[in-house]
C-alpha cells in the first residue's frame, strides 16, 4: 500500500504525463485514519480546497472561568458583525468538559467548525493549566503497569469518552493534543522529541484503534520558537500541521510557515494554530498560506494594543478570510 507522500507523488506524475498541470499539484486528501467518518472526510476535503486560496478565521473561547464563555464570540459579533469559521475549545477543566461538549455541539449545529485542545494537567498531580506545566515522568508513564501509566491511561480514557459523545452527535473535530510540544513549558515537551513522539503514537493508537474515534482530524502544533523536524511523528498520524507565536505585530509569519512547510511538504496543510495579533490578510499568499488562524482569548483578542476594533472589522471583512457565514451549508450538523 502506498503511503500518503507516495500517493501524492504518483498523482503528480500522472498529471505531468497527461499534460494536466493542475493534477501535478493536487495534494493527497486522505485522512491518516482510514476509517475516518464521512463527516470528517468531507470537512478535510473542504479544508484542502481552501488551502492556498483562503484562510479560515478562528477564535479560542475563554471557557468556564468567566461568567460568559461566549465573551469572545459576542465581542467579535459586536465589532465585526461576523463570527469566526472555527471555534476553539479546551478540555482544561473537568467541571466544564460536559459544557464544552455542549458548546462545541451548538457551534457545529450552527454551521461552524470545531477545534479542541487539551491543557492536560500532569496525570499524577491534577488538572488545569498550572498542573500542565509541572513535570511528569513520561518514561515511566510509557511502561504498562506503572502508577504513572495508570494515571495517564485513565485521563486518556476520560477524554476519549468526551470525544465519543461528539462523535455520536455527528461533530467532526480538529483535534490538537500536546500543543506547543516543542517548547519546554508543558510536561509533554519537557523530555525531548522521542518521548513526545511516543506519547503522540500512544494517543493516536488509543483514540483511533481502541476507542474508534473516527471523527478526529489530527492537528500537530509546534511551538514557533522551535520548529524542529526531530519532533515530527510522521505523515501516518498527522492530518494538519502548524506552529504558533504571539507576535507584536500583524505580520504574516512567513518564516515560521516556511519552517513547517519544509518538514511536511505538501502532504498536509499548514495552520497557525494559535496567535495573538491577527495577521494582515493583505500579506498572506504563497509564502504564508496559513489554512486558519486561531486568536487566543481575553486580552489577546480584546486588548486594543494587539487587535483594535477597526483592525478586526477590516480583517473579518477581507476576501482572504473565511467567516462562519461563508462556510458551506452542508457543514451544519443536524440536531
Amino acid at each position: 500500500m502506498l503511503n500518503r507522500r507516495e500517493t501524492l507523488g504518483m498523482t503528480a506524475a500522472i498529471g505531468l504525463m497527461q499534460g494536466i498541470p493542475s493534477l501535478a499539484t493536487v495534494p493527497d486528501r486522505t485522512l491518516s485514519n482510514a476509517n475516518a467518518s464521512p463527516t470528517a472526510r468531507k470537512l478535510y476535503t473542504y479544508l484542502w480546497g481552501q488551502y492556498g486560496r483562503k484562510t479560515l478565521t478562528g477564535q479560542q473561547e475563554q471557557g468556564s472561568a468567566p461568567p460568559n464563555p461566549r465573551g469572545e464570540l459576542d465581542y467579535l459579533q459586536r465589532v465585526t458583525g461576523k463570527l469566526p469559521a472555527i471555534l476553539g475549545l479546551d478540555y482544561i477543566d473537568p467541571r466544564d468538559n460536559d459544557a464544552v461538549n455542549d458548546r462545541a455541539t451548538a457551534w457545529a449545529r450552527s454551521g461552524g467548525i470545531v477545534t479542541l485542545c487539551w491543557h492536560w494537567g500532569a496525570p499524577d498531580i491534577g488538572t488545569g493549566y498550572e498542573n500542565s506545566k509541572k513535570d511528569f515522568d513520561v518514561a515511566a508513564a510509557l511502561k504498562p503497569g506503572t502508577p504513572q501509566n495508570s494515571a495517564m491511561m485513565r485521563d486518556m480514557t476520560e477524554v476519549a469518552r468526551l470525544l465519543a459523545i461528539l462523535q455520536d452527535r455527528g461533530v467532526a473535530v480538529l483535534w490538537r493534543p500536546f500543543h506547543e510540544f516543542s517548547g519546554d513549558w508543558f510536561w509533554w515537551g519537557k523530555h525531548g522529541p522521542d518521548a513526545f513522539k511516543s506519547l503522540w503514537a500512544l494517543m493516536y493508537n488509543q483514540f483511533t484503534r481502541v476507542h474508534r474515534l473516527d471523527n478526529l482530524i489530527w492537528v500537530l502544533g509546534w511551538a514557533g520558537q522551535n520548529v524542529d523536524p526531530a519532533w515530527y511523528p510522521g505523515d501516518a498520524t498527522v492530518d494538519v500541521a502548524g506552529a504558533d507565536i504571539y507576535a507584536n505585530d500583524h505580520g504574516n509569519l512567513a518564516a515560521m510557515f516556511a519552517q513547517v512547510k519544509a518538514i511536511v511538504g505538501d502532504t498536509v496543510p499548514v495552520c497557525l494554530h494559535e496567535n495573538g495579533p491577527v495577521p494582515d490578510p493583505a500579506l498572506l499568499g504563497p509564502t504564508a498560506d496559513w489554512l486558519w488562524f486561531m486568536t487566543w482569548h481575553t486580552r489577546w483578542l480584546t486588548g486594543t494594543d494587539l487587535n483594535t476594533a477597526d483592525q478586526l472589522h477590516r480583517d473579518y471583512a477581507s476576501k482572504r478570510y473565511v467567516t462562519r457565514d461563508e462556510l458551506p451549508a452542508w457543514l451544519k450538523v443536524k440536531a
